[in-house]
């Protein structure tokens, strides 16, 4: 009998032959907590996570042939990070397609980012499973398509990124912090403002309609100056 594939399977490229395979890379861990837990997609994501790095690493390093090592790991962190595997992942409609607990999905939960990410790459590490790598590559390239504009689009739209990546190699990984220093309108209209600190040192303030807005605002203002 043929199954008609869901929006993630048509996006890969990909239809399961294992519908068991599919439903677990779908299923977010907070269905453990159900009277006969299913499994979830935490081993599938932890298999994918390696996958995808495989083939980005390949694929970047026959796209990039006169980069060195440190643009090639920087340029493979941004296609990596869980902001653009999760707007992948919304492309792909892995949003509507997860598996959550009652109480998940009415946190929220299906639009969290993290969660989006890792169903992404249990996905992935599934395919692998039913195709091999051949058919994993398939996959992270229908995900992706050209590297290059994608690369272009993720890093304009990943401030936040960039200035982590600018700042990491002299400071460490812990030396951004964001804190909100001023909220200001009705609860349905609110504006935040956002500094974004290098230890004690400001570096750059931003104002948006959300927290996540604001703190591009302040990355954006302190790439400007660093």
């Amino acid at each position: 009998m043929s199954v008609s594939p869901t929006p993630p399977e048509v996006r890969l490229g990909h239809v399961f032959r294992d519908r068991t395979l599919l439903a677990q890379a779908l299923t977010h861990p907070s269905l453990r907590q159900e009277p006969v837990p299913p499994e979830t997609n935490q081993r599938l994501e932890f298999l994918g996570d390696a996958v995808l790095q495989l083939v980005l690493t390949e694929a970047l390093f026959q796209a990039f042939p006169g980069e060195r090592e440190g643009e090639l790991s920087r340029r493979r962190a941004t296609l990596a990070n869980g902001t653009c595997l999760a707007g992948l992942a919304r492309e792909a409609g892995v949003n509507a397609a997860l598996r959550l607990s009652a109480s998940e999905e009415a946190g929220g939960g299906r639009t969290r980012p993290a969660a989006l990410a890792d169903a992404l790459e249990a996905l992935l590490g599934a395919v692998f499973l039913e195709a091999g790598l051949d058919g994993a590559r398939r996959a992270v390239h229908a995900l992706y398509g050209p590297l290059g504009p994608r690369l272009a689009a993720d890093e304009a739209d990943n401030p936040k990124g960039r200035l982590q990546e600018r700042i990491q190699p002299v400071h460490g990984n812990d030396a951004l912090r964001y804190a909100v220093v001023a909220t200001e309108g009705a609860d349905h209209a609110r504006t935040f403002t956002v500094t974004v600190y290098l230890r004690d040192q400001p570096l750059g303030t931003g104002r948006g309609s959300s927290k996540q807005a604001a703190e591009k605002a302040a990355a954006r203002a302190a790439l400007a100056v660093t």
